[in-house]
């Protein structure tokens, strides 16, 4: 692999996506953990998978919106990562919170529903993770995109596990759900974003704006 296939903003995909592993790392090596650190470590985890996921449902809008195509072509490495993180939180929670204990985890399950929604959302992230790679898009087909539609039913649950695990209700805003309500509030752009009309009205401001500022600029001599 070329130089020239590292764009500035491939590059800063991939430190973007490897700096909370990088951090956690770093933070072990240096002790820097705080006093509970399986809490610190599933809640930097769990973020890190919230926030890359985001990242990579926020390619299509930005496409949409302002005509940049380059991060399409990023969202896929950013989903992977997503899926990542996602597997450690899981780990970090079944193997290391619960040792591995059957009885421990089911009983953890029933009693939180946090738990719910982030298996449900973890779960339906799997078969998304592998088929991402251009050999299964080519054998589903059609049915490669329908699959991979179920993001928009993985986002959503993703938040309410965040919203719950801060002992919070995001659909009363009541309790510590500043943060998780601010991913739902942006979920909430990025799916009006799929709306036909959105895109037409982002399609046609676009096409007004490039006008107004070809009009302006000074004609070559």
């Amino acid at each position: 692999m070329t130089m020239k296939k590292f764009t500035p903003l491939k590059i800063l995909v991939y430190l973007v996506a490897l700096f909370p592993l990088t951090k956690l790392i770093f933070d072990y090596l240096t002790n820097n953990f705080s006093p509970n650190p399986i809490q610190d470590l599933e809640q930097r985890t769990g973020f890190a998978a919230l926030s890359l996921l985001f990242l990579s449902l926020s390619s299509r809008p930005l496409n949409i919106l302002f005509g940049w195509r380059e991060p399409i072509r990023h969202r896929r490495i950013l989903g992977l990562y997503a899926f990542f993180y996602a597997s450690l939180h899981v780990l970090v929670f079944v193997g290391i919170d619960y040792e591995f204990s059957w009885i421990l985890t089911q009983n953890a399950f029933l009693e939180n529903r946090f738990i719910w929604a982030g298996s449900a959302a973890f779960i339906l992230l799997i078969p998304l993770a592998l088929t991402s790679f251009g050999y299964w898009k080519a054998q589903l087909g059609k049915n490669w995109r329908r699959l991979h539609y179920l993001v928009y039913l993985i986002a959503p649950l993703a938040v309410i596990h965040f919203a719950w695990a801060r002992k919070g209700d995001i659909f009363s805003l009541q309790g510590d759900v500043l943060l998780p309500a601010t991913y739902g509030f942006f979920l909430i752009l990025l799916f009006l974003t799929r709306f036909k009309v959105i895109r037409k009205k982002a399609l046609a401001l676009r096409t007004k704006f490039r006008r107004k500022r070809y009009q302006k600029s000074p004609l070559p001599r």
